[in-house]
């Protein structure tokens, strides 16, 4: 009796499931494999989709309360900014268009950016910046670890709290696990106030342990910022045991495009501790304009309408008429992205990949693989990179647009990450990206598709379970 019970009570649950998935609207494909899942993996189905399976975007479950005050302080940010003239940038309109519609931050001009590559010329930039900050320090990272870096920001945060510096930390639940109690209580009684993004709570478990704040954001008296791919941890100057160093690229930022970084950090902020203080028009400040590089920021995450982050880079591989070159270190693309890569190198755009050889993880190494025989075949060349882990996260196309940030190409920075990416229409800038890309192309390893395609057949079955789970990578 009590057994029929459980499993009619499973059979209702599974339909209402089923109604969400159809009201919902997602793939096809998606909805059939979810379906497939919640009636043949007994309880553990319904359990996987309530953790990875439902849109988040479409139920709205991380809304920002866009109290009356909210409301005012966005429409104050956007009036921060140096606006760029219509007859401007006329190729990248459309790009423009798109991103101001989907993050809402237009593009602007008069900034300074200085390109950061590795750890070493990050974080010797961002100390020299920490030391001079007279009003507020911002921080917001994936992966904040503790070693000698934490140790040294410790010892400049307490001499900063010393001087009445305002210092705010943001850091993630799951990436930064292995922060201690310790070091945050330590933090905290200087003065330095912090919040876990997500923490891991029994009562919150499935509805959050999918999604995750990827950002990496410094703002400094609203004046100079940094964002890139690295996050705060000694693997990126002293390397790891075993992938040796860690290679990325980071961007610093100074003028008035700071705004939206800072604005950002303020919605995050005010989003996980409801404080309205984020929100005084104290932490913006007038800016001039110390360079000539425009530049326009991009936010998404799983309560942004739209897929931003993905939008972003399949304008960009569309609208490229020359080449269009990626460095990624995930790059499970899904249909549209691959589409749009396969479709550009077919159309004779140069279109190239610049991929780490070692990867983190096992399953997403031959997850991302899985996708070489198809992009080789029409026209992509990749590139695998052989020294340590390239963690890099940089588009450039025709030396006149490209973007640094924090997104990943695969699913899960598309539709589960909170990111944040700079597009920079600077033909300047976009050919030292260029530069730089060739450059380590000339040190990586080209994939020959008549080659590839001999691989042993066992790699071929480990491609084929990955990429099963490429939704939830």
């Amino acid at each position: 009796m009590i057994s029929t019970l459980l499993i009619i009570v499973y059979i209702l649950i599974g339909i209402f499931i089923v109604v969400r998935l159809l009201l919902n609207g997602i793939r096809p494909t998606k909805t059939l494999a979810w379906l497939l899942a919640i009636f043949t993996i007994p309880v553990g189905g319904i359990f996987l989709y309530l953790m990875l399976g439902r849109n988040r975007r479409k139920n709205k479950l991380f809304q920002l309360k866009h109290t009356p005050k909210v409301t005012a302080y966005i429409q104050r940010a956007l009036t921060h900014y140096a606006p760029i003239s219509k007859h401007e940038y006329l190729e990248h309109q459309k790009l423009i268009s798109l991103i101001t519609k989907n993050s809402y931050f237009a593009p602007s001009s008069g900034n300074k950016l200085k390109l950061l590559k590795n750890g070493e010329a990050t974080f010797t930039a961002i100390f020299e910046a920490l030391k001079k900050a007279k009003h507020f320090i911002h921080l917001e990272y994936y992966i904040f670890e503790e070693g000698e870096l934490t140790q040294e920001l410790f010892d400049l945060f307490y001499q900063k709290i010393q001087e009445g510096v305002k210092i705010r930390i943001i850091y993630d639940g799951v990436g930064s696990m292995s922060l201690s109690k310790k070091y945050i209580q330590k933090l905290q009684e200087i003065g330095v106030e912090t919040n876990r993004f997500l923490p891991i709570r029994f009562g919150k478990f499935i509805s959050s342990i999918n999604y995750r704040n990827h950002r990496k954001i410094i703002i400094i008296d609203d004046q100079i910022a940094f964002t890139g791919g690295i996050n705060v941890s000694d693997k990126y100057v002293k390397g790891d045991p075993n992938l040796g160093m860690w290679h990325d690229m980071h961007l610093q930022i100074e003028g008035p495009v700071v705004h939206s970084l800072q604005t950002i950090f303020s919605m995050d902020w005010y989003l996980i501790t409801e404080k309205e203080d984020i929100l005084d028009t104290a932490y913006f400040s007038a800016h001039h304009q110390p360079g000539n590089s425009t530049v326009q920021i991009v936010h998404s995450g799983p309560d942004s309408d739209y897929s931003s982050a993905q939008q972003l880079f399949f304008s960009m591989i569309n609208e490229a008429k020359d080449y269009v070159y990626i460095t990624n270190p995930y790059i499970i693309p899904g249909e549209s992205i691959l589409e749009s890569l396969k479709v550009a190198a077919l159309s004779g755009i140069d279109v190239r990949l610049l991929l780490s050889k070692k990867s983190d993880s096992k399953i997403v190494k031959w997850c991302v693989r899985s996708y070489f025989e198809g992009l080789l075949h029409a026209g992509v060349k990749i590139y695998l990179f052989p020294e340590g882990f390239l963690h890099s996260k940089t588009i450039v196309a025709d030396d006149t647009v490209s973007s640094v940030g924090t997104s990943n190409l695969d699913i899960r920075s598309f539709e589960q990450n909170y990111e944040v990416n700079a597009v920079v229409y600077d033909d300047s800038f976009a050919v030292a990206l260029r530069n730089d890309f060739l450059n380590d192309s000339q040190q990586s390893i080209q994939l020959n598709y008549d080659t590839f395609v001999k691989r042993p057949w066992h790699h071929k079955i480990k491609e084929g379970i990955a990429k099963v789970f490429s939704p939830v990578l």
